[in-house]
């Protein structure tokens, strides 16, 4: 298993229209290190995030589409995708605020 910190867990959020949708209810997407648990995205969010609050943290494990090019099969990558809920007195995440 990776040594992890918490910069590296947090990869990109997922910006689709019902992710942004959820943004109301506060619930915000990112796609998170493979190896990353509940514990340590919570941890990240709250670090890279000055004023949040994590209440709790849904993930699911995407596996690769299978792609094909002539008669080569091969494999997307794996990823995995969180779901990251704050707390009513929570700070909103900025990065969201311009979409």
């Amino acid at each position: 298993m990776a040594d992890l910190k918490y910069y590296d867990i947090i990869l990109e959020p997922v910006v689709t229209e019902k992710s942004m949708n959820a943004m109301a209810d506060k619930k915000y997407t990112f796609y998170v290190h493979v190896d990353a648990t509940k514990a340590q995205i919570k941890e990240a969010v709250e670090k890279m995030f000055e004023g949040t609050k994590v209440a709790r943290v849904n993930t699911m494990n995407l596996e690769g589409k299978t792609r094909r090019r002539g008669l080569t099969f091969g494999k997307t990558a794996k990823r995995k995708k969180a779901i990251v809920f704050l707390t009513e007195d929570s700070k909103d995440i900025e990065i969201f605020s311009g979409l």
